[in-house]
């Protein structure tokens, strides 16, 4: 076992710094509260904007630390502030509260017992992390020079929760306490549990809808001669996105795209009037989602014109790309090599191409997002379920380190003002 494959020990006190060396200490003995909220939220999963049962159950524990929560006007969110002991700037830390529509196949003993909803992307333990980050900061408060905003938001999940929480007013902070960096960590069973993945740049991908309408002529299906048939031209269609990303996007600067919906017909004998094409496209840089973007529609439009046939395309815009400060990796690098030692560090070497509505906090603040690994010992890497799996299962021993990642980046922050 390599020191990547387990929850990593205290630091050396001889080496770690100064306002982190007792965090992962006191983040493990705040476990089992960590825990039992992690679970209870577990337990009671909700999809979109609007979770109030999720919302009731946070606020009451924002609460509980004595803070006072700010209820969203428009969507589910909740937001607070720690003083610190002297006036500076603001730190923003985030946790997303919402879960997914699947039905969970766990055999946890705490999976929800209505099924339809499943906390599959760790969105639980966000949470949980981030209010033991809370307690670590409150005992340490005076050591703050300035304000840490936490930030508690729904809808991650393609409902853009950040950027309304955003207009709403999230990030108006004072004059004299501006926002100056912004952190996220999401769990994931990609790497070994304990771990801190990280990288400066493009983290994650832009999301983009792609819907597409073929409209041809209806008949029967012995005499397709007599009718323009939607679905061969929808079939050309998916096929030459495929290769026109090979060949008219550049290799370095990568997009995917995939068509996974396809519907049209009703039998076996008709030739049906339309198809109705469904997709996404991901890049990791604004000029190539424009460049992407332009090409969808490019060669939607120019196969059904070679066909005779009409096509209607529509580009709904998504998250953005989540770019990392390379100031911000630089701090969060420091806190988690000082928290885990540097051995169980992981850089990233690409973006995952996966998205996140972070991305809008990071276009107005300087931070970043890393990954907080939390795969059980005993499961294989190659096999392991991964978030968005009704059978994921996250290693619960590992948010003592995101808890005290979470409050080791609000500590540097602010330990003389920024």
């Amino acid at each position: 076992m390599t020191a990547s494959d387990r929850v990593a020990p205290d630091p050396d006190p001889s080496t770690a710094s100064t306002a982190t060396d007792r965090l992962l200490a006191d983040a493990r003995a705040l476990m089992p509260d960590i825990v039992a909220l992690r679970r209870r939220l577990h337990g009671c999963p909700e999809v979109g904007l609007a979770i109030p049962e999720t919302q009731a159950v946070v606020a009451a524990a924002v609460a509980d630390l004595g803070l006072s929560p700010i209820l969203g006007r428009s969507v589910g969110s909740i937001v607070a502030t720690i003083e610190g002991g002297r006036p500076g700037p603001t730190v923003l830390l985030r946790a997303d509260m919402d879960g997914l529509p699947l039905t969970e196949a766990t055999g946890l003993d705490f999976a929800p017992e209505m099924p339809g909803t499943m906390h599959a992307c760790g969105h639980d333990t966000h949470v949980a992390m981030l209010l033991g980050a809370a307690r670590l900061l409150l005992a340490r408060r005076e050591a703050l020079a300035g304000r840490v905003l936490l930030m508690l938001q729904p809808g991650e999940e393609g409902f853009h929760g950040a950027r309304l929480m955003i207009k709403e007013g999230l990030l108006e902070a004072p004059a004299e306490a501006p926002v100056i960096a912004a952190q996220a960590v999401h769990i994931s069973t990609m790497w070994a549990s304990g771990s801190i993945a990280l990288r400066a740049g493009a983290m994650l991908a832009s999301s983009d809808t792609i819907r597409i309408v073929v409209r041809g002529r209806g008949g029967h299906a012995s005499a397709p001669h007599l009718a323009l048939d939607p679905i061969t031209v929808a079939a050309e269609i998916v096929l030459a996105l495929q290769t026109a990303v090979t060949r008219r996007v550049n290799v370095f600067d990568p997009a995917v795209v995939t068509i996974a919906q396809i519907e049209g017909g009703t039998t076996t004998n008709i030739i049906p009037e339309l198809v109705r094409l469904g997709g996404t496209f991901r890049t990791v840089s604004e000029s190539t989602r424009t460049q992407v973007g332009t090409l969808v529609r490019e060669v939607a439009e120019g196969v059904a014109a070679a066909h005779g046939a009409a096509v209607e395309v529509d580009i709904e815009a998504g998250y953005p790309v989540t770019m990392n400060d390379a100031g911000a990796i630089d701090v969060a690098r420091t806190v988690a090599t000082g928290l885990i030692g540097a051995d169980a560090v992981v850089d990233m070497p690409a973006p995952i191409m996966g998205a996140e509505d972070f991305s809008y906090v990071l276009q107005q603040a300087p931070g970043s997002m890393v990954f907080l690994g939390a795969r059980p010992a005993d499961v294989d890497p190659a096999t392991a379920p991964m978030n968005h799996s009704n059978r994921v299962v996250f290693d619960e021993p590992a948010m003592a380190v995101g808890t005290a990642f979470y409050a080791g980046v609000a500590l540097h922050h602010l330990a003389a003002g920024g």
